[in-house]
């Protein structure tokens, strides 16, 4: 009997050919609401998402034959990990395809910040020409302050040091030091004592860190205050990394001069006060949405997909 798989989220089709074309049967649902997917769960082996569906405890447990979890991107807080580990499905993701996606927007988002191009943009659309009130800054000689030096922050300093700026990355992992010095990058170390040295001495700051309990709200007063005056901040990540009300106070006092956002503690928010703010740059977490991306991490989830049921197919065919 073939190994059944749901695709619950947007899946390119070329990824959804080669399952088929191994020997698994795909049924493609990218619209399912959370109620349809808990009833149909049970028929299906495994279960394909991006980070529209939420796989809680109520789905995992519902599902009475899944043995396999894949997520098309990086992140896996929209799964329920311990419940999916308590009954032994194995989870996979593919974070190597968004890298240079979430980078790409993150220095995007930097340079607009930096010179004012959201705002100049809803200005000229609004009838307004402020060409002396927008004057922008330069990336050149900046320090850039990344946190979190895995993948994407390493994408990030690549595209930093094109521009001249100075870049300290801070991370957990001792074994990205070594990452750092091959590219000319200060690594101020993995203690929280090298973290606060990190937000003393930047410019900018950008968080590529994973959501968990070590990195909720890391982002707060306590450390907003041992910032420069006038830093800026972006969070291309994941949202809770940053305690949203500090940072508005923040802003609104100018001691964070501006601030990128993708992701927010609510997704998509109900309200979002950064709304009212100039100096604020809002996006609806599309840091992995491109062309590219989508495609290298649908191939990737697929093949392994295949590879995970490999056995299974081998016995079918």
């Amino acid at each position: 009997m073939k190994r059944r798989v749901l695709v619950a989220d947007t899946m390119h089709s070329e990824a959804i050919s080669r399952m088929r074309n191994a020997g698994l049967e795909v049924v493609v649902n990218d619209k399912i609401s959370p109620e349809e997917l808990k009833a149909q769960i049970s028929e299906f082996d495994a279960l394909i998402v991006r980070s529209r569906t939420k796989v809680t405890r109520e789905i995992i447990e519902a599902g009475k034959k899944l043995v396999l979890i894949g997520r098309s991107g990086v992140g896996l807080d929209n799964i329920d990990l311990k419940a999916a580990e308590e009954k032994g499905i194995r989870v996979i993701n593919s974070p190597e395809a968004s890298s240079v996606s979430v980078a790409e927007l993150t220095i995007g988002a930097m340079i607009s910040l930096m010179r004012n191009i959201h705002t100049a943009d809803r200005a000229m659309k609004e009838g307004k020409w402020l060409k002396k009130e927008l004057e922008g800054r330069e990336l050149k000689e900046k320090t850039l302050g990344i946190i979190g030096f895995g993948r994407i922050g390493q994408e990030v300093a690549r595209r930093a040091i094109a521009f001249q700026m100075r870049v300290l990355a801070y991370d957990v992992l001792e074994e990205r030091r070594k990452d750092a010095e091959k590219m000319g990058v200060c690594f101020v170390g993995t203690s929280r004592e090298a973290l606060e040295k990190l937000l003393r001495e930047s410019d900018i700051i950008t968080l590529h860190v994973p959501y968990q309990p070590e990195t909720a709200h890391m982002i707060n007063d306590k450390t907003i205050s041992l910032m420069k005056d006038g830093v800026f901040i972006l969070n291309v990540a994941r949202g809770g990394i940053i305690d949203e009300k500090a940072l508005f106070e923040a802003l609104k006092s100018g001691k964070v001069a501006g601030a990128a956002l993708d992701c927010y503690e609510q997704e998509p928010p109900t309200s979002l006060p950064f709304a009212k703010l100039s100096n604020v740059l809002c996006t609806p977490h599309i840091g992995s949405s491109t062309q590219e991306a989508l495609i290298a991490n649908s191939k990737i989830i697929a093949d392994k997909v295949i590879e995970f049921f490999k056995r299974d197919i081998q016995k079918v065919n």
